[in-house]
């Protein structure tokens, strides 16, 4: 299984982090081993400026390879949240140096996932999703505002990586990504339901 993160889905995003928006999605990984088990995040010791970043995520029920965009949806069933933490100090000073984030985005715990539900019970078009930090609302997104939507996404991902059953593909996150600190509990809504509730350690 592989974790396929998009960067810079949402305009709004970009320009608070002062990217530019691009053109193409920007894409990232992050290895199994950074699914978080469990509720707790425990903070990394390498960082001192951890973000979250709410995320809609979609699992690949049916592999394939240079999959056409009419045919995309036919690729994934099940929808969730996940929060792809951030190390933003340690990304600063890679992006800096003209490296990889890898070390920024891939580390134990970083790919928080949620129960998976049906997308049929969902209008994917125009998705509301939050997070709540502490029950105070830090982000608000709708997937109507995504650069590239997920059939996009599962198009030009499959160019470059054949896509396998299992794989799960964040999708980029909206304004309001903030810094966790410990004993902060972070609880991510999709609509009107609670998928996740994280504390932060």
């Amino acid at each position: 299984m592989k974790i396929i993160c998009i960067g810079r889905n949402y305009s709004e995003h970009a320009k608070e982090l002062g990217n530019e928006i691009p053109e193409k999605p920007v894409i990232f990984m992050k290895p199994d081993t950074a699914v978080l088990k469990g509720n707790d995040f425990y903070i990394p010791e390498f960082s001192e400026d951890i973000h979250y970043e709410l995320e809609v995520v979609l699992k690949i029920s049916k592999g394939g390879k240079y999959i056409q965009k009419e045919t995309a949806h036919k690729h994934y069933e099940e929808i969730s949240l996940g929060i792809d933490f951030t190390a933003r100090d340690l990304q600063s000073e890679l992006k800096s140096k003209g490296l990889p984030w890898e070390l920024a985005k891939g580390f134990d715990g970083s790919a928080v996932v949620g129960n998976f539900f049906s997308k049929e019970n969902f209008d994917l078009e125009g998705l509301p999703f939050s997070l709540l930090q502490n029950k105070e609302k830090v982000q608000d997104g709708n997937t109507k505002d995504m650069i590239f939507s997920f059939d996009d996404i599962i198009a030009f991902a499959s160019q470059y990586f054949t896509l396998r059953v299992g794989d799960l593909i964040f999708t980029g996150t909206p304004k309001g990504v903030g810094k966790v600190n410990e004993n902060d509990v972070l609880e991510a809504y999709l609509k009107d339901d609670k998928i996740l509730d994280i504390r932060i350690l």
